[in-house]
């Protein structure tokens, strides 16, 4: 962990170093020693502030604040900076570990069982695919809304319009000739039309 510290209209205090140091070794917990820290500390007027800057491996956290004393906003920041490095070890965590293993030709020892040929001269290894015991199904929650229905018919046109002003993914209507039509908003942002028999 290598720090750099800038002063402009403050002169930096061992108080203040010892501080900043001590903050950081708590946030060192989170993102290893691998890190560079850049303090800069001001005072413009009555106002004191501390702008704490960290490059990480994969990032910069960056953590500003402003207090009648320096002590106050070097303690801001770095309660600020702690946040914010707790969810970048969070978020690296979580993408490390949901990444999908890519097929290698290999299956794992538990997949695996060994069958013997009809003849019981050669023995083979076949991959024994399981599946869950029980079939996962999504829960239906049903919607009751007047406003994704048309009361009068309409052309085709207006209907888009109309799923478009009110802000619905299903619509519902009637066209002039007394036909039952569903307008559908795919995930895409495609309006898509079902006719119904």
């Amino acid at each position: 962990m290598n720090v750099e510290y800038t002063g402009r209209h403050h002169k930096i205090t061992s108080a203040n170093r010892k501080e900043v140091d001590t903050g950081l070794a708590k946030i060192q917990k989170f993102l290893g020693d691998k890190f560079e820290a850049k303090v800069i500390l001001t005072v413009e007027k009555h106002r004191h502030k501390a702008e704490i800057t960290i490059v990480a491996r994969k990032g910069t956290l960056v953590a500003l604040a402003e207090a009648g004393d320096m002590t106050a906003a070097i303690g801001e920041a770095l309660d600020h900076l702690q946040k914010q490095a707790v969810k970048y070890k969070t978020r690296w965590r979580t993408k490390k570990r949901h990444q999908q293993r890519k097929w290698d030709g290999q299956a794992p020892a538990e997949d695996v069982q060994e069958v013997a040929a009809p003849s019981g001269k050669t023995i083979v290894s076949v991959v024994v695919h399981k599946f869950p015991a029980i079939a996962k199904t999504t829960d239906v929650h049903l919607t009751h809304s007047s406003d994704a229905v048309a009361i009068r018919p309409m052309t085709l046109e207006e209907a888009i319009k109309e799923a478009h002003f009110r802000d619905r993914d299903v619509f519902v209507f009637r066209d002039p000739k007394g036909k039952v039509m569903v307008l559908h908003r795919t995930r895409d942002g495609i309006m898509e039309l079902i006719e119904a028999p």
